[in-house]
Parts: C-alpha cells; structure tokens; sequence
C-alpha cells in the first residue's frame, strides 16, 4: 500500500474485524522527541475515504500530509478496503455505522474535524446525528446515500446484474479488479480529466482490489446493499459542515448536493462548487481541496481557535 513519509501504520480491533490506519509521526514533523509531555496535544483531522472498486484510505494521501504539522492525522482504511480485514459477508450499512463509531470511540478522545467523501461521507452525517460529541465539524466531498429523494440505485440495469451468484464474482475479477477495470472506473466514475490519473493512482487502488476477499465489500456496494435515502437524515445534523462538490461528479451532480444542503442551511453552512472536477476532488485536485479544507477549518470552527491552524 502506498504510505507517504513520515506516516505510520497502526490498526484497532472492531466487531468486524481489524481496522488498519495511517497517523503522523510527530518527530517527523515538528522535530525532536515525539513523547507525550513534549508539545501540546494536537486536534485531529480524520479522514475517511469513499467505496469503489479498489479504494482506501489512498484516496486522501496526498492532502492530509499537508495538515501533520500543525494536526493530529487519522486516516482509516474502513472494513473491507485496503489494508483493514475483509469479512466474508455481505456488507450492510450498519456495519459501516458501527465500525466508524468503534474506530472513533477508540482513537478519538476529543472531537474532531472529519473529512469523508461520497457515501461515506452520507454515513459520517449519520453517526455524527447519533454522536454529535464526536465531532467539532464536518468537511465532505459529494455526500450521497445514492438513493437520495426516492431515488433507488439497486434498481439498477448494474446492480440488478452484480446480484446474480457467480456472474457476481466473475464480473468483479474480469471487470473490477484489473488494471484496465480500474482506470476504466476512475475515468467514468470518479475523474472529469481523465489525463490526471497517473500509474500510481491506478496501482494504490488495484493493489487494494486485490486484497483476499476484497471482492465482498465491494460488489456489496455495487449491489446497493449500502444505498440510502441521505435526504431523510440531513435536517436532524447539527454539526457545523461544509459540502465541497465537483461539477462533473458522474450520477451525483452538484444540483443534488443543493438541494440536500437547503434542507438543513443552519447546519450545512458552506457548498463549494469545482468546475470541471469530478467526483473525488482530493485526488484530481489535491492543492485546491488542500485549500478549501483550510479555509473550512477556520470558518467552521472559529469558536475553537485550537482548530483554526494553518
């Protein structure tokens, strides 16, 4: 898997399984010893990266680096992806819900600013309206549920396809977990330029496709089987939240994410439109969102003047 220097790995253990993730190494970057008493404990950016064929916390590798300085970095490979266990198991959303919960549970003694993309981030909404003391605020790239306002995605030509037994795991092998599936994924789903995905980005996310067993999660997610309807949540959020969303995002357009934002205006304080971007900004345009985020962090925040670093 691709960690970038000065990062380490460590993992905990959820009722799925082991959850591996990526954290700063704080001698790295400040200098000097890295014991506890040393410096100030630092506020935590946790990122949470979205589902597709080979994704993981990669997705976000070349953003949170700019933040290990001044912010304690977390940034999970969620169950089922990448390096994390991969449960034989037809994945559920409560199985996303409670994992996230157990992850910050166990790592985040105070609340933190979480940074998610796509459905994911619609998951993060939904334990944040469980657990608002988990949170200081929310920055979220394209959040969907992917059946949002009646919409129902597992109704789908494809999804209805990727439920047949055995056709299901041919597909994934053939079609998902190759080199020409991945690129070809990346460029329909995920880039607006497809000249900006480069060799190393197809390989982080083959090498997690790869994975034993990494076919469970993610024909779970092609199925439907963790689609909602984010509509139904959004106006119970209280957390202070920015929304960041790529004009060309394939199925999830930004006349979506407006209107799921005027549903709950006092909460979802921010949205961002990028044009010709596509659906995950952190990787087509990581210096931009690098930006966006810093800004979200002191207009969000700005009652918790810890936060607002730069």
């Amino acid at each position: 898997m691709f960690i970038p220097p000065g990062f380490d790995q460590g993992s905990i253990v959820t009722s799925l399984g082991r959850m591996v993730y990526y954290t700063n190494r704080p001698e790295f970057w400040q200098g000097g010893p890295s014991e506890r008493g040393d410096r100030p404990t630092q506020p935590t950016l946790l990122f949470l990266h979205g589902f597709g064929g080979g994704s993981s916390a990669y997705e976000w590798s070349k953003v949170y680096p700019a933040f290990a300085r001044d912010y304690r970095i977390l940034a999970p490979d969620l169950i089922g992806w990448g390096r994390s266990e991969h449960p034989e198991r037809n994945y559920q959303i409560e199985d996303y819900l409670s994992t996230l919960t157990q992850f910050i549970e166990e790592t985040c003694p105070e609340p933190v600013v979480a940074i998610a993309s796509s459905l994911t981030a619609a998951f993060t909404i939904r334990v944040a309206i469980a657990h608002p003391e988990f949170f200081k605020s929310l920055i979220l790239t394209t959040p969907s549920g992917l059946s949002d306002f009646g919409e129902n995605y597992s109704s789908s030509f494809f999804a209805q396809l990727v439920k047949t037994p055995i056709l299901d795991q041919l597909l994934y092998r053939t079609g998902i977990a190759t080199e020409p599936g991945i690129r070809g994924f990346l460029q329909s789903r995920q880039f607006a330029n497809p000249d900006l995905i480069y060799p190393e980005i197809v390989q982080a996310y083959l090498q997690s496709a790869l994975e034993p067993n990494g076919e469970y999660a993610a024909l779970s997610f092609v199925r439907g089987d963790l689609c909602f309807d984010l509509s139904r949540d959004i106006p119970q959020l209280t957390t202070p939240t920015a929304f960041i969303w790529g004009r060309e995002s394939q199925f999830t357009g930004p006349e979506l994410g407006k209107r799921l934002a005027s549903l709950n205006p006092s909460a979802i304080r921010q949205f961002i439109q990028l044009e010709t971007v596509g659906l995950t900004p952190q990787l087509e345009v990581p210096a931009v969102t690098i930006g966006l985020i810093r800004r979200f962090l002191l207009e969000l925040t700005e009652r918790s003047p810890e936060f607002a670093r730069t």
